[in-house]
Parts: structure tokens; sequence; C-alpha cells
């Protein structure tokens, strides 16, 4: 599902991480994703732990919401949900249910949990596909550096 051409993906990473930096700056954690279909960006979200006092308003999570709710099944399993971190466990789950058809991050949950000063990074996405019995093609990480400037960063 997810083409080979990392230079395709690169955009939407670029845009991730201008999203991300957006939470940051607000307050929130820097997160911050989008959702693909068809070379066209359809869904934005960014992490809103902070500014909405909701633990689980992940960017991810999100747009997987989002997803059920505005898109036919058909066209969610031919998206691509671009964002600036690995997703999480939770998020990850909720991609399943989704049926996003594929994920592509720019850093790592354990390398951001490092930069970030701690945690384990939970359990990696391609993992809780795995285990979930989904066939969400994983592609990451692209443009680590850039991603991991958006965690040093705050």
């Amino acid at each position: 599902m997810i083409d080979a051409d990392s230079s395709k993906h690169e955009q939407y990473i670029q845009r991730a991480c201008e999203l991300a930096r957006e939470a940051g700056e607000r307050g929130d954690d820097p997160y911050g994703s989008l959702l693909v279909h068809d070379d066209e960006i359809i869904m934005e979200a960014t992490n809103r732990i902070n500014t909405e006092n909701d633990i689980s308003h992940h960017p991810e999570l999100a747009l997987a919401r989002r997803a059920t709710q505005e898109l036919k099944p058909e066209i969610a399993a031919e998206t691509i949900l671009y964002t600036s971190t690995e997703p999480c466990p939770m998020c990850s789950t909720a991609m399943v249910y989704a049926a996003i058809g594929g994920v592509v991050y720019s850093v790592s949950g354990k390398q951001a949990s490092e930069l970030r000063g701690g945690g384990t990074g939970g359990i990696p996405c391609d993992e809780v596909f795995e285990r979930l019995g989904a066939d969400i093609s994983v592609a990451g990480p692209l443009l680590e550096d850039e991603g991991k400037s958006v965690h040093r960063s705050f």
C-alpha cells in the first residue's frame, strides 16, 4: 500500500512536523498527524491533551475517529496516516478499528521517549497491528532528524 519512493512521503511528514510544532507552541505535547487519500490531504489534527484537558486527545486517535465518522470503509482502507511520531498503542489500536490503510512516521516512539526524557516508547505500532491481525502498512522513520528536532524544541 505504501509507495517505496520516500520522496513522495516527505512533504506529508514535513507537514506533520509543522503541525507538531504548532501543538508544542500552543502548550500541548508536540505531535501532529494528517490523513492522505489519493495524494491529497483530507484531514489534519494536532495533540490537544492539555488544551482540551483530555489525555486521549492524540492526533492519530482524532483522525481515526473522524475517518470512521466521515469516510466509507473502502476509502479509509486506501488512506495513509502521516505522523510526526510513531503512533502509541492506543492510537495504533484505533487505527485498526478505523481500518486505516497505512502509517508513515518521522521518529519512533522509543526515540521520542528518549528525547523527551522518559518512558520506553510503548509497543511499536507494527507490533500492535500484528497482534490485532491487521494488515496496515508501516514505513518509518522518515526525515527522522526533523522529527527529533520537534521533540528537542519542546
